[in-house]
Formats: C-alpha cells, structure tokens, sequence
C-alpha cells in the first residue's frame, strides 16, 4: 500500500510542477521584506480558499496557518509543515522573465520557493484528504531573516498551542546539491547566533603623543583578541562554536587617534548553557579592558534564534521514507554547520526535522549561493521537495 500510495503521490508532484512553478515565479517578481509580507499573505490565503483548505489569516501579523485535517478533530495530534515568507533587501542581477519588481527587494534566499512548495503540498494533501495518517497544519511564517525571528512570534501568538503537535517539519534550498536530491542530519544541526557590538570610549588627540590619549583602537583590537582566545580556552571542544568580528570602525588618520572604536561581531555554538556562558565571559573580558585601559567598552549582545536540533527519530523516518521515494541515491547525509535559522525556535518545543532540497543544475547556470543577487534554482528541485514534505502526513 505504501508503494502505490508513493507512486501516486510522486505522479501528483511531478503533474503540479508546471503550477507551483508559477507560483514561484510570481512570489519570486513580488518580494515583500520581513514582517511586511502582506500582499504575500494575500496570495496564500487566496490559493487556500481556492483549494476550500481552511485558514486563519494575520498570524504573527502576516502569518497564515491552515489545516487538513480530514477524517481527524482538532484534538488529534498534528503534522506540522513550515514555509517562510519573506524577502532580502538585495538588488537582483539575474535576467530572467520572472525578475524581482521591487528594486532592492529580492528573493535572495530562496522563502519564494518554500511558500510555493508548501502550497503544492497543500493541494496534494487535500486531493488525499481521506488517506491521511495525521491531520495537518500548514504554517506560512513571516520574517525569518529578521530579529527576533517570525517563528518566536508565532509560538507567542499560541496558534501552534491550539492543537497538539506530533512533530513539525521544514526545508530551506540548498544550491549546494543538485536538483532532485535531499539533504538530512539527525541531532545538532544548525547554530544558535547572537550579534556582539561593542562601542570602545577612549580619548582621541597627536597619535605623535600618545601619552597623552587612551586609544580606543589598542583596547578595541586587545578585546577581539582576547575575547576569541579565552573563548575558545574554556570551550569545550566537542562544543562547535565561532566567535568572528567582521567590522571594525575608527576614523582616526595616520596621525589622529579618534575618540572612538566601533566592533561588530557573530558569536554561534550549539549548546545553550556555554552560550551563556560564552556571552557572560564576554561582558568579563569587556570590563577588565576597560580597567586596565581607561577606556570604556560598552557591551551589547543582541541574542537571535537557538540552536536546531533536529529530532533522531522523526528525522530518520522520513530519511528512509524519502529513499523509497527518491531512491537512496538521491538522498545525502549533511554535516553540521554554523549558520543560523529560526525553525531553531520550533525545534526546541516540538519533535522537529528540519531538511534541504537540492535546487543546483551547473548545465544551466544555477550554481550561485543564498544572498547573492544572482541566486535562482532549478525548478525541478520542486518537485523532490514536494513529494518528501507530503511525506509525514501519510506516515505511521
């Protein structure tokens, strides 16, 4: 039975392509930022309307969450499926038919093809309605590339505590893999990720006399050093982490030591109590430069998403079930990596699987990276992507 029930989910992928297809193009011409996706929650709520799923609208503010729930009441544990809405303020250089309208809006990081996935999806599991294993819950989030992150806001809104959730589910593209594969990794996968800025007060004046000034410079280049050095000191090294500054600012001149120095900085683990560890040691080292130098360094740590974890036996249920689907070919293994998400958010409250379709096609030119402002996919990536996401609605 689950064979054919396979095969027919696959021929209904493959035979709703060329509309999911559009409907990316579309979302792909008409990005909307973070938090202000609204013309996007229109879309969706039409395409769920049309399809008679029903839906509550405004969620989070742009947020759209449906339901499937065929035979099954609201009080049976569901299957939850995340697509995120929102764009990046980039300007597209691709020449395509389907380019970006909004000048300096791009779907740069691929959320136009997972709402188009996820509606694809939705139609395959209302066409199955009365096969269902699982009701379903269809979660479109907005702003996920923005702090604090659209998923905290949907777990506050309490939409997803209306219901009992079995496990929820997500995929990001993946330019990395070629089109018609999939990528999963059980346990610690992505990293939490935190932004350090530190403002270093000093006292400028004749770098030729430097006695008589507290260089802001020299405290704010003693902190990063010292700041990565003890870091990594007292990480325990089966810990992954990553401490990196990547602007420092002080307009100075050869001859002018400035006023003030201003850091930025990532810091990113995968576990919670040396992060705030981490970010304590931080304020320490912070604090004694300042005693030490005379200069004053003000610390800020503004905290973003935790670390995604992804549940071992959710996630290789449907790594096996996607081998029989996709043939075992076409399914990889994915290291960790130190990027961020904030699906990181559900994976902490629920059983969460969180997985990547390939979307990569070099014949075609389609070998650009996310956030780059030539990033475009291959369009039958769509299609691995629909038939393992309709996967776990149809599982035991």
């Amino acid at each position: 039975m689950k064979n054919n029930l396979f095969d027919e989910l696959s021929n209904q992928a493959e035979s709703l392509l060329s509309e999911v297809q559009r409907i990316r193009e579309y979302l792909h011409q008409n990005p909307e930022l973070s938090f202000e996706e609204h013309n996007t929650m229109a879309f969706v709520c039409e395409k769920l309307k049309d399809w008679n799923i029903e839906f509550e609208a405004k969620v989070a503010g742009t947020g759209v969450v449906g339901f499937i729930r065929g035979k099954f009441s609201n009080q049976t544990p569901h299957i939850a499926l995340r697509a995120d809405l929102d764009a990046l303020p980039i300007k597209e250089e691709n020449n395509v038919p389907y380019k970006s309208k909004v000048e300096g809006v791009m779907h740069a990081c691929g959320h136009d093809v997972h709402t188009a996935n996820l509606l694809g999806v939705a139609k395959i599991l209302k066409q199955n309605e009365d096969q269902l294993k699982h009701p379903v819950l269809l979660l479109f989030q907005p702003g996920e590339e923005k702090a604090p992150g659209g998923a905290s806001l949907i777990l506050k809104s309490g939409v997803l505590h209306k219901q009992p959730i079995k496990a929820i589910y997500g995929l990001h593209v993946f330019p990395e893999l070629e089109a018609g594969k999939v990528g999963f990794r059980s346990g610690l996968y992505m990293a939490s990720c935190d932004e350090v800025h530190v403002e270093v007060q000093g006292k400028g004046g004749h770098a030729a006399m430097p006695h008589q000034c507290t260089d802001p410079i020299q405290a704010g280049i003693q902190f990063i050093q010292q700041a990565q050095s003890e870091l990594h000191r007292y990480c325990d090294p089966k810990i992954p982490m990553v401490l990196r500054f990547g602007h420092f600012e002080a307009l100075g001149a050869t001859n002018v030591i400035p006023d003030k120095a201003k850091i930025k900085g990532t810091f990113r683990t995968m576990n919670e109590e040396w992060r705030e560890q981490a970010l304590n040691k931080l304020q320490a080292i912070a604090d004694s430069i300042s005693s030490t130098t005379g200069a004053r360094l003000n610390l800020t740590i503004v905290k973003g998403y935790p670390y995604l974890e992804n549940n071992p036996d959710v996630t290789e249920t449907l790594k096996q079930s996607a081998q029989e689907i996709l043939g075992a070919e076409n399914v990889i293994d994915l290291p960790i990596r130190l990027t961020a998400e904030d699906f990181s958010f559900y994976s902490q409250e629920f059983p969460a699987c969180f997985f990547r379709m390939g979307v990569r096609n070099e014949e075609q030119g389609i070998v650009n990276g996310v956030h780059h402002p030539k990033f475009d996919i291959d369009p039958h990536g769509l299609i691995a992507g629909m038939q393992v996401m309709c996967l776990p609605a149809f599982l035991d």
